[in-house]
């Protein structure tokens, strides 16, 4: 016998714990982590060899644990607030939440135990680290909302992605850094730009919705060009990044490397075709963040960085 959402008692096996735990990961699409985390990893990692050119793996450790635990309550949050948009979105509506697979109540308990293990790490980090920590879940929260009361949602979501680099600087040094702040808009700028090619997909629904987003209030071809336009300001971001460290070589290969991948992204996409913007999305954008992250990872220990 199993019990229903509302709490009626229906025939069949009680379902296995970690059936909820495997839906409730792919509700929050945990995979996707990899956008985000290189980039934290590169802050830290060039924090570390500012510090005293070591690596301090417990912070590295704290960090990750930080990172995931945000984005997987921000992720679950996300799917409670718009589960009855995406009910009314063909694209969406095989959604976990949507379809039962995942209850509300099983996915504010997963949100609730990410928020608790995110304030945890960042309380085992520093002081100001777990003081800052609730500012950084405002946005997470605010996102959802965005696209019932802004044309410009991917600019929160931005703003939200942002935090990752320097959260990670201030988990390392317990200090304020400038230089953090220049990678953490790079970051911003960069999936504020991605969101606008995502969200092309989605025109028609939102407009009949009334969903608010750049693509539905100004055009398919206006969110590729704006998207076009915050991918070159990433650029400026990163090279600024880059001077301001004093990075190396590998890294300057790097960033033409990420240079090539938005080139690449944006010829794929055009707004007659949006057959490939999964392959620009999902494929490119990760590509990104972890071909820049290896290169970091490899200037930073031919310049001393004692792995």
């Amino acid at each position: 016998m199993t019990a229903t959402a509302d709490g009626v008692i229906g025939p069949g096996p009680a379902p296995q714990p970690t059936g909820k735990v495997k839906a409730f990961l792919r509700l929050v699409m945990i995979e996707h982590s990899v956008f985000a985390l290189p980039f934290a990893y590169i802050a830290a990692l060039t924090a570390m060899f500012e510090l005293d050119r070591t690596m301090h793996w417990r912070e590295l450790l704290l960090v990750t644990v930080c990172m995931v635990g945000l984005r997987t309550f921000a992720m679950a949050a996300n799917r409670i607030i718009d589960r009855e948009i995406d009910a009314r979105n063909p694209r969406t509506a095989g959604r976990e939440l949507v379809t039962g697979a995942v209850s509300v109540r099983t996915a504010w308990t997963g949100a609730g135990v990410a928020l608790v293990v995110f304030l945890g790490s960042a309380a085992l980090l520093n002081p100001l680290c777990l003081m800052l920590a609730p500012l950084a879940v405002v946005p997470m929260v605010v996102y959802p909302y965005g696209k019932r009361f802004t044309n410009f949602p991917h600019a929160i979501l931005g703003l939200a992605q942002a935090i990752g680099p320097i959260g990670a600087w201030l988990a390392v040094t317990g200090e304020w850094s400038w230089d953090a702040v220049i990678l953490g808009l790079a970051v911003g700028v960069w999936i504020g730009g991605f969101d606008l090619i995502f969200g092309c997909q989605d025109v028609a629904a939102d407009r009949a919705e009334g969903v608010k987003s750049v693509p539905a209030r100004f055009g398919i071809p206006a969110a590729l060009w704006g998207a076009r336009a915050a991918h070159a300001v990433t650029t400026g971001l990163l090279v600024w990044y880059a001077l301001a460290t004093g990075a190396g070589v590998l890294f300057w290969c790097g960033l033409l490397i990420v240079v090539a991948a938005f080139l690449y992204e944006h010829t794929i996409v055009k707004p007659h075709d949006l057959s490939r913007l999964n392959r620009a999305f999902f494929t490119v954008n990760g590509f990104i963040g972890i071909a820049l992250f290896v290169c970091a990872v490899l200037d930073l220990a031919a310049r001393g960085l004692a792995l």
